[in-house]
């Protein structure tokens, strides 16, 4: 299908609608070159779906509270962030076991946007249920150690790094403004003081976010129906526009990290309206060729 409102241009960036139930909050798409599955969560719907690119077939589990991201542990075991910590996942039965909490003494916050870093480190961000002010903080996390790295945030979004692991990104999604601070790339902890990266965009707040293996940071666009990806010195460099206009959040896809699947949200969508058919849903688009990255295995011991 093709791209309704015009948009990138560059041959084969039609985009195509997986077979999968509609998410009321879609969020934390990761995929595993190991298996070539795609997972994403719907976090108000308290669920996890796998997709299998082999045999076109998504699957939904059933999730006890609300859960955002997961990270590749090893063959056997994924790392699952959920609003009271981080749990060991067993792939293979969908097993829960607690493996270090986080704000579980706090019924206001949960989890939202959260990426590993290329040292195994994995950054972790939390907002308040209803998105109070300044409730949320993003937390780093390696071999079983958390430390707060930033507290006062209101949507914790757009958490990605550099190849090299030198530069990390996040933002507070109500600011507009992404940011960039320096990093240890052996540990994935700040060395620096955060700066603005970029400027706010006029299409949409800035949700999560990925890097590609040149360094260009591409950001879903909340409120904008697309994808902006960025140079890594802040020049917007082209846009992918998409039928949904909540876009949340990008991942590279497929053996060559060739294609990129977009999850988005119906939350608060007008069921008149136009964009109604089209929210909730996961989008492909194929990129024409290599350019992503795939995301590390996180240490837990």
């Amino acid at each position: 299908m093709k791209q309704p409102r015009g948009g990138w241009p560059v041959a084969g960036a039609d985009w195509t609608r997986l077979e999968a139930e509609r998410c009321v909050l879609g969020e934390g798409p990761t995929y595993d070159r190991h298996t070539d599955t795609a997972w994403w969560f719907d976090i108000l719907g308290k669920a996890l779906f796998e997709h299998c690119f082999a045999d076109g077939v998504t699957r939904k589990h059933v999730l006890p509270e609300l859960s955002s991201a997961l990270a590749r542990v090893d063959d056997e075991r994924q790392l699952l962030v959920a609003e009271s910590g981080l749990y060991l996942r067993n792939i293979a039965d969908g097993n829960l076991k607690l493996h270090h909490p986080l704000e579980e003494d706090n019924p206001q916050t949960r989890s939202n946007d959260s990426r590993v870093h290329p040292s195994g480190a994995f950054w972790i961000g939390t907002m308040g249920k209803h998105a109070e002010q300044g409730m949320g903080s993003i937390y780093w996390y390696r071999k079983g150690e958390v430390r707060r790295l930033y507290s006062g945030i209101t949507v914790t979004n757009a958490i990605c790094f550099s190849p090299d692991g030198r530069v990390g990104y996040f933002t507070d999604t109500p600011t507009l403004q992404i940011m960039q601070v320096p990093l240890d790339p052996e540990t994935g902890l700040p060395v620096g003081e955060p700066s603005p990266f970029g400027k706010p965009s006029r299409d949409g707040d800035p949700d999560g976010a990925v890097v590609d293996a040149e360094g260009n940071l591409w950001v879903a666009r909340w409120g904008g129906h697309c994808v902006e990806v960025y140079s890594a010195q802040g020049v917007l460099l082209r846009k992918i526009e998409l039928p949904a206009a909540l876009i949340t959040c990008p991942a590279f896809v497929g053996p060559k990290a060739d294609r990129l699947l977009v999850t988005s949200a119906s939350i608060g969508v007008d069921p008149d309206s136009p964009d109604a058919a089209f929210a909730g849903g996961v989008y492909l688009v194929d990129l024409g060729g290599p350019r992503g990255r795939f995301e590390p295995d996180v240490l837990t011991g």
